[in-house]
């Protein structure tokens, strides 16, 4: 008998934010969750072999296997460097 238990995917915008709960098997994969989610159909511009995963905020590779609760995170680009945004924060701050 194959066990079956809950996990989360979320996938955030700037103006949206979503949280599909779904049952998987006990063999289930982050990628394999993500697939019987639906978000890849709302959200086509996610593409599995270029966004970063991660699961409660650690990265995670699509094909690690999923335990009970997990948390599916699906990572976004990012539109600038964190250090490059400091520094122009940094700029703007000494200017004032």
């Amino acid at each position: 008998m194959t066990a079956f238990f809950q996990v989360e995917i979320v996938y955030a915008l700037p103006h949206i934010q979503i949280l599909e709960k779904l049952d998987v098997s006990a063999v289930c994969t982050v990628e394999q969750a993500i697939k019987c989610s639906g978000i890849l159909d709302q959200f086509p511009e996610i593409d599995l072999a270029k966004n970063k995963l991660g699961i409660f905020g650690k990265f995670a590779q699509p094909e690690t296997t999923l335990s009970p609760c997990d948390r599916v995170e699906i990572y976004r680009p990012l539109i600038i460097d964190p250090k490059d945004a400091r520094r122009i924060r940094a700029k703007k701050s000494l200017r004032m």
